[in-house]
């Protein structure tokens, strides 16, 4: 398409989830890209400004990561006022942000995932330890960005954990650790693209270790057999899939020793920093950050 084609472009970005300052980034990146590419865009943060103004364009970028951006609101409304918006839809949308709900659907179709089990309270421990063994992690069921995230060992760091996970969302998750290393795999368009080996210094890939330090190792392609990838790819669409995402996405999962493949999310709204994992695996296949850009806003075409 030629740049005059997809009209006027809002980029959302910021919102009032506690992944603002990371969603800004990934927007203002994107917006920089697609001027570079001369199409008309606009930046766009619904913290701000009035969701009735993006009546005045003619299609959606999504870089609001979490609450109101991931969940499957703003796409509700964005279908409401019949613009077109990049990735998934509103359940899928919903759902892959929903950590219980998600798991819940994977473990029904028969994707490998981590054990887990929904917590409503500290005396939850007893039960959660016996389905997931210690030691778990545990996880507020929507958030994000690892934030809210911490590795259990005992009664009393469960208690601890518990309070901070459920101030940041009411459905409160506890998960099997399970012993392995850490990836990823971009799907653009229905098609997957170079696994990322995610290697972090910290106990796992945290919020620190994602967005604060300086020596966590990103090993793309990952080093890893041509039948196992053929494993993966097919696992993590399986995954992806299930859920119906559609557009572009990322689905991180964990290989144990037996080289089991844990799914472990689907993020239907990935970073898109020039540093992000989504960029990162692009750029290995000869994609330009500002190219993959428009690969992106050409999924708001469906």
């Amino acid at each position: 398409m030629e740049a005059s084609q997809y009209g006027k472009v809002a980029v959302l970005m910021g919102g009032i989830s506690n992944e603002r300052d990371i969603s800004l980034e990934s927007g203002i990146a994107v917006l920089d890209a697609l001027r570079r590419k001369k199409i008309v865009a606009e930046r766009f943060d619904p913290k701000i400004d009035d969701l009735e103004q993006l009546k005045k364009f003619d299609r959606a970028f999504i870089c609001l990561h979490g609450k109101d951006g991931e969940d499957g609101k703003i796409q509700n409304f964005l279908e409401k006022i019949n613009i077109p918006y990049t990735g998934s839809g509103i359940d899928s949308s919903s759902v892959g942000m929903d950590k219980f709900r998600c798991k819940t659907v994977w473990k029904k179709k028969n994707i490998i995932t981590p054990d887990f089990l929904q917590v409503k309270n500290i005396s939850d421990f007893k039960i959660a330890s016996k389905i997931c063994k210690l030691p778990f992690f545990i996880k507020p069921a929507n958030s994000g960005s690892s934030i809210g995230i911490a590795k259990v060992n005992n009664h009393q760091e469960f208690a601890n954990a518990f309070n901070e996970a459920s101030k940041i969302d009411k459905i409160v998750i506890v998960e099997s650790l399970i012993e392995g290393k850490e990836y990823t795999l971009p799907i653009i368009h229905n098609k997957t693209y170079p696994i990322i080996e995610i290697r972090s210094k910290t106990d796992f890939y945290d919020y620190e270790a994602k967005y604060l330090r300086d020596d966590t190792e990103f090993i793309c392609p990952a080093k890893l057999s041509e039948k196992l990838v053929k494993n993966i790819n097919q696992e993590c669409k399986k995954a992806f899939d299930s859920i119906g995402c559609e557009g572009w996405g990322r689905v991180d999962f964990i290989i144990d020793e037996n080289e089991k493949i844990f799914i472990i999310e689907v993020n239907t709204v990935p970073g898109m920093t020039n540093h992000s994992l989504v960029p990162m695996s692009a750029k290995y296949s000869g994609i330009s950050f500002d190219d993959l850009v428009i690969m992106i806003l050409e999924t708001s075409n469906a």
